[in-house]
């Protein structure tokens, strides 16, 4: 009898919260927009490490990443998004590279998850202290991220390490160089020198990807809307020294905000990952 009694008990409550979760969702942008905020942050965390028995098999692999990166694009179509990626031609082969890409806010994880299959053999690197948030720390570690030590006194011959690694992985690094979000602005932060240290020290190129500004985020407003992504052409470091790095910061800058502007400001043509239907004839 009392087992019933909390049966009933909660099934009033689930109920309840379902009426006011979709009332919320139906009457108040703002509701709506925390909701989206809430599943999305939910949902990453547990993709990210529900997946582990399964990561376990294969320690160490990147593909270990594939089925977060797959449940969070399924995501942004509940959240009203349209994911679009081109340039996919443009993508290095036969090596590793470090891949730059402009830096808006938590959402840059479907980012990373539609990069992470068409670029293959993908990484990241965190600070040290992330591994031991558990369990996301060891999904992260079973996934391949690189861990560094961020401030340390030995920051060179961190780099120099962190840089053998990826080439011995011929690893695809993806990075965000301007250091801090830059949600809701109209212009691409200043770079930081870090990546530009690595890519020299890892002797790899550097692959830009320029991802539209999220114009669908603003005002406590989750709408509905487009997110591309543009793989450009990759900027050689061969030959290249330390003194060369404010060039290659320049030409990195100038081609990742004109692609910026020009995905933000226009449309682009939708290809791979594009949840739209489109009719073809086929």
């Amino acid at each position: 009898m009392q087992f019933c009694s909390l049966s009933m008990g909660f099934i009033a409550w689930s109920l309840a919260i379902v009426a006011f979760l979709t009332l919320l969702w139906t009457l108040s942008d703002a509701g709506k927009c925390l909701i989206k905020w809430v599943l999305f942050i939910t949902i990453s965390i547990g993709v990210a490490t529900l997946p582990i028995p399964i990561m376990l098999l294969r320690p160490r692999d990147p593909k270990n990443a594939l089925i977060p990166a797959a449940a969070l694009r399924a995501c942004s179509t509940f959240l009203g998004l349209t994911l679009s990626v081109e340039g996919v031609e443009n993508i290095v082969q036969n090596t590793g590279c470090v891949v730059l890409i402009n830096h808006q806010s938590m959402l840059d994880l479907i980012v990373l998850a539609c990069l992470w299959p068409i670029m293959d053999n993908c990484t990241v690197i965190s600070k040290k202290e992330v591994f031991y948030v558990q369990p996301f720390g060891l999904a992260s570690w079973l996934w391949g991220t690189i861990f560094i030590e961020r401030g340390s006194k030995n920051a060179l011959d961190a780099v120099n390490k962190t840089g053998e690694i990826i080439r011995q992985r011929k690893a695809r690094v993806l990075m965000f160089p301007e250091g801090t979000r830059n949600l809701g602005k109209n212009k691409l932060l200043p770079l930081k020198k870090g990546a530009f240290h690595l890519a020299l020290a890892s002797k790899v190129p550097i692959q830009p990807v320029a991802v539209c500004r999220y114009k669908f985020l603003k005002n406590l407003r989750f709408e509905s809307g487009t997110l591309k992504i543009k793989i450009l052409p990759i900027i050689p470091t061969e030959g290249c020294t330390k003194d060369d790095i404010p060039k290659l910061m320049e030409d990195t800058y100038r081609v990742l905000s004109e692609n910026l502007d020009a995905l933000s400001d226009s449309g682009v043509k939708e290809n791979r990952y594009s949840n739209r239907t489109e009719k073809n004839g086929h």
